[in-house]
Order: structure tokens, then sequence, then C-alpha cells
């Protein structure tokens, strides 16, 4: 049966969660390979009451901004549960955060009172010290780090409060009670793709928001396995999600996925594009050096996957429709798929029970769905894994919507897309140009479908504003509606899909506006190419910043100590010249003016907290101050031309 916790508040989720599911796994730590230490959702509701408690004792007032910086872990959750039954917000960031984002973020919160993950964060608070005028608690929580004179360990901090609560103090009951939904239940700071991070302020009604409109058929024995990062609002969705179906969340890592996918079977799990990239990269990889006959019988097995499932996409009307479909020519061709679907079925049983079902395991063997956001899932690599039998449900939305808009479901999966609209959730397509709305417009035909134009959004998610900032919060939210900055159209399945980025459009100098970003995730599916930044605002033709996968020369013969002897290889660029001329070429579909002709291997990797943003997303601000001196290159010095 399946049951799901109805609240008008986290806290309040939190309270029903432990009365509900008591002695059910809530959460688990990986100890070992295959030894993970669970605690229950009663265990971590009494702990959380307890560490709410001790906050309170040492000064934390309802409504107050909690500092909270480090990464995916048990402690993060109690910490989390803490302060949210103190009725506080959190203020959460990654390890990876600068000092110059720590100093910005602790004193423009006017954060009192900070978690830290580790001994190393701790250290650098302390030094940064003199900056933080308002910074007067630090608490560990790292259970086996050392506390330094002036901080305090969580099991300090949760310890006090369970003294005072087994006397009788029932101040976080309390101040649970006086929660309102437009209270802040988080403060994010975004690590944003430009520019200085903004506080996002997303309420308590946001996040129950989207715990109710998220339909499933989840229940508590699904297995969710939790790799992106906790501080993230589509993290946390799913971490708060899953509280809501009392299902257990194994915390993983990038470094343990591989195993943890296999041992743990996840039934259900967030993701981000970059690992389903890597892990099809990894998959073909497999296939290359297989036996002859291996190799064989995948392409027959992936041929009569995606036979199969385009009938069946068509019959259902869940084929992507990027211009209306005459009914006509929908009448003549469906006796053909069906017929195609006949002919098709008793082989892809078999081929798909003996030679698909092997990739299936090795994604885990359970994996019922996964939601990929935090980017645009590029279409091969969406056509790959819903083909062999993993249903990829990309999503949308941002951390301004808390953050999912749009999600594509298991019985509603039209690839190319995002899906539709989350029920409760408007949509507008708006010329960015004119401000005219081209979806919904009853003056167009079919109401606006398939005209393209920046995303607007209104819904019960959207974000209450920019935490003192009142002016972008003006700039940004018009009516209740939320610019996105994406570029988007509704297509005539009724669904979304993004079309890139109106901030990060080139318009070179003969006024052809590019989107980088097909262009970009086209180069990025080739084994040689791990990262790409296509510039070229005001030029007259396009160029880029490739960072090369040193591991795939090797194996090509290439002798390549590090990426900088790469980058110095003429050999390398030739290579990568021609797969720039073969991948993003006429013949693939990309206009004269899309073609790239001129590109630079960089010396070094990006990283994420550097050049790179949680979910991998390309900081282009950032890239182009730190190589401008190669972009000025590209379109100053003779070119390395790739025609």
């Amino acid at each position: 049966m399946v049951y799901r916790i109805s609240a008008s508040n986290l806290a309040e989720l939190y309270g029903k969660a432990a009365d509900h599911y008591d002695a059910l796994p809530a959460f688990a730590t990986r100890i070992s390979e295959l030894n993970w230490k669970p605690v229950s959702f009663r265990e971590l509701y009494d702990r959380g009451l307890d560490l709410a408690t001790g906050l309170i004792e040492i000064g934390v007032n309802a409504r107050d901004h909690v500092g909270h910086f480090g990464d995916n872990r048990f402690e993060w959750i109690l910490a989390d549960y803490g302060v949210q039954l103190c009725g506080a917000a959190d203020v959460p960031r990654g390890r990876d955060v600068t000092d110059a984002e720590l100093v910005y973020i602790i004193n423009h919160a006017n954060i009192e009172v900070t978690f830290v993950e580790t001994e190393l964060l701790q250290e650098r608070i302390l030094f940064l010290r003199d900056k933080l005028p308002n910074l007067r608690e630090i608490i560990l929580l790292d259970p086996s780090g050392k506390t330094e004179p002036g901080v305090r360990s969580l099991s300090e901090v949760v310890e006090l409060g369970a003294r005072l609560r087994s006397h009788g103090d029932r101040r976080a009951e309390e101040r649970i009670k006086d929660i309102k939904p437009d209270d802040l239940f988080t403060l994010i700071y975004t690590s944003g793709t430009t520019g200085q991070p903004k506080g996002v302020m997303l309420t308590h009604a946001n996040m129950i928001s989207q715990v109710e409109s998220i339909s499933s058929k989840h229940f508590c024995a699904d297995r969710v396995l939790s790799i992106l990062p906790i501080w993230h609002i589509f993290e946390r969705v799913f971490e708060m999600y899953t509280i809501s179906f009392g299902a257990c969340t194994y915390y993983s890592s990038i470094r343990t996925l591989a195993e943890d996918m296999k041992n743990v079977e996840p039934t259900f799990m967030g993701s981000a594009p970059r690992l389903w990239e890597k892990l099809h990269d990894r998959i073909l990889k497999s296939i290359r050096e297989s036996h002859p006959m291996r190799r064989l019988l995948f392409r027959i097995a992936y041929f009569l996957a995606r036979q199969y499932k385009d009938s069946v996409y068509f019959m259902k009307g869940k084929k992507l429709k990027m211009k209306p479909e005459a009914e006509w020519k929908r009448t003549l061709l469906m006796p053909l798929h069906a017929l195609r679907w006949l002919l098709v079925i008793p082989w892809y049983g078999f081929f798909n029970a003996a030679v698909l079902e092997r990739i299936r395991v090795g994604a885990g063997g359970s994996l019922m769905a996964t939601v990929s956001g935090g980017g645009a899932l590029p279409i091969e690599i969406d056509k790959f894994f819903n083909y062999v039998g993993i249903p990829v449900l990309e999503g949308y939305g941002m951390t301004e919507t808390s953050p999912v808009l749009a999600v594509r479901k298991i019985d509603d999966l039209v690839m190319g897309t995002v899906g539709p609209p989350i029920p409760g959730t408007e949509i507008r397509i708006v010329d960015i140009e004119t401000g005219e709305i081209q979806y919904p417009n009853d003056n167009y035909p079919f109401q606006g479908r398939g005209r393209r134009g920046e995303i607007w959004a209104r819904g019960p998610q959207v974000m209450k504003g920019y935490y003192r900032q009142p002016e972008l919060t003006e700039q940004t939210i018009q009516d209740g509606w939320m610019r996105t900055g994406d570029l988007g159209m509704i297509t005539h399945n009724d669904c979304l899909k993004i079309l890139g980025r109106c901030k990060s459009t080139i318009v070179l100098s003969s006024g052809e506006n590019v989107e980088p970003e097909p262009i970009e995730m086209r180069l990025q599916q080739n084994p040689y190419i791990d990262y790409v930044m296509v510039v070229g605002q005001d030029q007259r033709s396009l160029g880029a910043l490739i960072v090369p996968v040193l591991d795939e020369f090797r194996r090509a013969g290439f002798k390549a100590d590090s990426l900088d002897d790469l980058a110095a290889n003429p050999k390398a660029q030739d290579l990568i010249r021609k797969v720039i001329r073969d991948t993003i070429s006429s013949s693939n579909g990309f206009r004269r003016f899309e073609q790239i002709k001129d590109f630079r291997l960089l010396p070094v990797s990006f990283q994420v907290g550097d050049e790179l943003t949680n979910l991998f997303k390309l900081k282009r601000h950032v890239i182009e101050r730190k190589y401008a001196g190669m972009i000025g290159a590209i379109y100053n010095m003779e070119p390395v031309t790739v025609e």
C-alpha cells in the first residue's frame, strides 16, 4: 500500500514520519562495501529534538539563520532536523566553498551559529574569525574530528539538549507549534554560473508544495541512493520526499557509486546528466573491449529495443512533437508501427532478457527510475538509457523554484523534453525582445505551442525572494511570475522542452544567435573530450576551450604525463580537430555559423568549486576570466583551423 505523509511544515513532516514509520530505517551510512549503519525514523526525530533543544540553549532563536557547511553524511541531516525543529532556518553550502564565499555568506546572512563538517573547515573558519564579527558558535559535525578551543562537537550539543529534555524541557515542541508556512526553512546562496552568490529564500510552504506535487508510486520498501550534493535544493527535495513515503536513503559518493549501485540496488535516485554521460561512456567502452560476438549481440539487442520502443512511443502519443502532426499522417502510420511492434516483440523479449538485462544489473538491477536534473540531458544519452530499460525521468527547475517546475513520469515519458509542469504550476513562454507572451496565447495557432522564448513560471514553489536584495527580487519576480532566464517551448505533447540559457546565448558579429549548450553536449559525448566551453561573443565565428581526457589519449598511444603535455602535442590537436569537424557538421544538423573554427586544449581540468558548480555546470564568467589569454589568442593569433 502506498502511503505518503501530508504536513504544513518540515518539522511537522519529521514528527509524523517518526510516528508512522517508527523503527523503519530512515538513513544509512556506509561503513564498508557491504556494511551500512542505519538510523530509524524514531531515533532520528528524538535525536533531532535533543539537538534542537541544545541549539535553543546556546542561543538560537526562532527564525535565526544557522550556517551549515558540509557534504553528504548522516550528521548533515541530523543537523537539519535540529535546525528545523527549533524553528530556525539553515544556510547550507558544501565544503568546497571558498574563503571569500564563507565570509560573504556568514556576514550577509547574519549567521551567529554554524555547523562545519570537517576539521579543515573548522580551521578555516577559525582563521577567518576576525572577518566574522557576528559568529559566536561553531559546531563540528564529524564525530571522529577533534574540536579546537571554543568549538563544540555535535554530540556535545545533542547531549546538552537530551539532559534538558529529560528534566522536562519542551521548548523545541513549543517552537514547532509556532512555525508558519511562510517562515524560511532554508536560505541557499547559489553557487551560480555568474557573479556574486545570491541568497534564495525558500519557505516551508515552498518545500511542502514540492513533496505533495511530485506524484509517484513509491513506498517504504524503496531504497534511495543519495549522490548529489546534499545542500543543493534538488537533493534536499529528494530527501524530504523520501521521508514522506518512509523509504531509506543511503549516502553514497562518486568514489563508491559503482559499488553502491550494485550492492544497495537502489529503486530510485536523483542524478545529474554528467553521471549518466560517464556511465554511458563506461558501458560503451566495456562493449568495445568485449568479444566480437558480444558486440554483435549488443548491437542487435539495441536495434530491436529502439524499434520496439519507438513504436510504443508513437502508438501512445509519446513521440516528441515539435510541430503539429497531421491526423491523416498519424492514421496512416499507426498500423505500420503496430505491425513493427508485433514483428519485433518476440525477438526483443529474448534479447532484452539475455543481453540488455546485464546492462541494467550494472546500474543496480532494481532501478525503477531516476530523475536527472541540474542541467540538460543530451538526447543521445536520454535515448540510450530509456531504450535499454533504465527510465531516466529528466526534470527541470532552479534553486529559486525549490526546484522542480516540470518532470517526466514513467507513464508520461517524452524523450527530449523535461515533461509536463507539475500540478499547480503555470508556465509561460515569453519573447525575449518584445516581452510578448508566446504561450499560452489564443492569437497563435495551437495557443503558441512550438514557439520559443524565455520560460516564466508561477506556482507555490516560487521563492520568497532574494535575501536583502529587494531590487533584484522585483526584477526576477513580476506579479508572481518567476523569470527563469532559460529558453524553452511547450511541445505539441504539452511538455516543456529546454533550448538553452538566455544569458549564455552567444551573439556573433554577424548578428546570429548561438546556443552553446547543444554544441558542448554533443562534443562532450566523445570519449576524448571531458569538458567544452564554446566562446565567440561579438566575434565572426565560434571557438572552444577543451579539456581532453588524458587516459583516453594514452590508450590511443599518446605519450603524455599530464594535460599540459597533451595540450602542447600537435597530434592531439589534430585528433580533436577531426572530432570537431566530424561532430559539429551540417550532416549532424549544425548550421554553418554554429561550426567551431578554432580551439585550444587546456592544460588543467575544470574543478568543482572553481570552474564548475556542484552540479557540474560551467561557471562561464570564471572560465572566461581565467582563460582570457587563450580566448584572445583564438581570435588574435593565427588560428588552428579545423576546416
